[in-house]
């Protein structure tokens, strides 16, 4: 396993210091402001759980969709997350507005408090990683806790500023287990390696794809990437999504990497997209015109998880077909039945591919499930995280200063 080393919260003595947490509480809410998944919020409790029980004053902040600076709107306030949160912890949590410049609040905080910070995307100079900023929010805590791995891969001032002006700065439990999981799945990994790497655009993960074939066994494609592999390979497609113009890109992956990438031998189709869409199931070579491949067949189904079944490792990103729509979900439900029951270490990220795996109820057979979009495939590309680097910074100087 290829540990990151760091420091961690849970190494941290925070009794009677005042701890601010950067979670990731950018959850989904209908029309009228109502949560509608808690996924994220019940991920970040136990950073405030234990910095509570031992003691420390915590503070949590987190974005909430993509608020102008400096305005907060209604649609932008932290104010039903701070309300759950304060459910799930068993007891109120007072709401902060004007948290950076607003006053002496934070210095009356004492063992045991918990307040929540409203949205750290209306303070101006958030997204731009402003120095300024990121030294007022410094001077608020004793401690600062990174907990928010889905955004770890920006370099905003309350993610990765901030904590080269901290007194502390630790990396939270979620966080923590995040880099640990992909370091045990991509530093080390059990062979041989499976990527599934699937999606409706190739442009948004071409970059990825490159780096992964590199680095694993096989590279399983699936979605509107598998239909620009296929009509890379010479295979029709007929109306289907796909990317022409990086068909080449395509192409070149193929032939760098023979015999890596499986690509579908059978596929269902309709000639529209919709759930109540006829579908037909037929070999690649037999797509019409009119033809949208909307899923894998049964036949690539089966052969990919024979793949699956005899693999060390898997990372698993992005649906295989449009799962949303039922005639048009077995290929995912057979991936996720596959990775399910393979005795691999599995991790997955991604909203869609949270989405599929709770819609096939298999979550607690996945060996990790990651919070991460852009940061998970980030990492798999092998990229730098910001947030992430500057804790391994921060955790280096104090090593040296020992």
């Amino acid at each position: 396993m290829n540990t990151i080393e760091l420091l961690r919260l849970a190494d941290v003595d925070v009794r009677g210091k005042r701890v601010l947490i950067r979670a990731d509480l950018n959850v989904p809410q209908d029309d009228a402001g109502r949560i509608t998944d808690d996924t994220r919020i019940r991920a970040s409790l136990p950073a405030v759980q234990d910095a509570l029980a031992r003691g420390g004053a915590v503070m949590v902040t987190s974005h909430l969709g993509r608020p102008v600076e400096g305005r907060l709107t209604d649609a932008d306030t932290l104010a039903p997350v701070a309300a759950r949160f304060g459910e799930l912890l068993g007891r109120d949590m007072r709401l902060i507005r004007d948290w950076v410049n607003g006053g002496t609040w934070h210095a009356s905080l004492t063992s045991g408090d918990v307040v929540m910070l409203e949205n750290c995307r209306v303070n101006p100079g958030e997204k731009a990683d402003d120095v300024s900023l990121a030294q007022q929010m410094a001077r608020l805590c004793d401690v600062y806790c990174n907990d928010a791995f889905g955004t770890a891969h920006r370099p905003e001032a309350s993610t990765h500023a901030i904590a080269r002006y901290a007194p502390i700065a630790c990396a939270g439990p979620l966080l923590s287990a995040e880099l640990d999981a992909l370091g045990r799945a991509l530093g080390a990994p059990r062979r041989p390696l499976v990527a599934i790497v699937a999606g409706a655009k190739v442009s948004t993960k071409l970059t990825i794809l490159r780096a992964l074939a590199a680095k694993v066994d096989t590279l399983i494609v699936g979605g509107g990437i598998a239909n620009t592999f296929l009509l890379a390979s010479g295979q029709p497609i007929g109306k289907s999504l796909a990317e022409a113009d990086l068909a080449g890109e395509a192409r070149a992956i193929l032939d760098a990497f023979p015999n890596k990438v499986p690509l579908p031998i059978d596929v269902v189709c309709a000639t529209r997209f919709a759930a109540d869409a006829p579908s037909q199931t037929k070999p690649v070579e037999a797509v019409k015109d009119d033809d949208l491949i909307l899923d894998i067949g049964p036949r690539t189904a089966a052969a990919l998880g024979r793949i699956i079944a005899a693999s060390g490792t898997i990372v698993w990103n992005g649906p295989v077909g449009v799962f949303e729509f039922d005639a048009f979900a077995s290929g995912t439900h057979a991936i996720a039945q596959a990775i399910a029951t393979s005795p691999a270490f599995s991790i997955a990220g991604g909203g869609d591919t949270i989405a599929a795996i709770a819609k096939f109820g298999v979550a607690d057979r996945i060996g990790y499930i990651s919070t991460g979009g852009g940061a998970f495939l980030e990492f798999l590309e092998g990229r730098t995280l910001p947030a992430v680097e500057v804790l391994i910074e921060r955790a280096r100087g104090a090593t040296a200063a020992r």
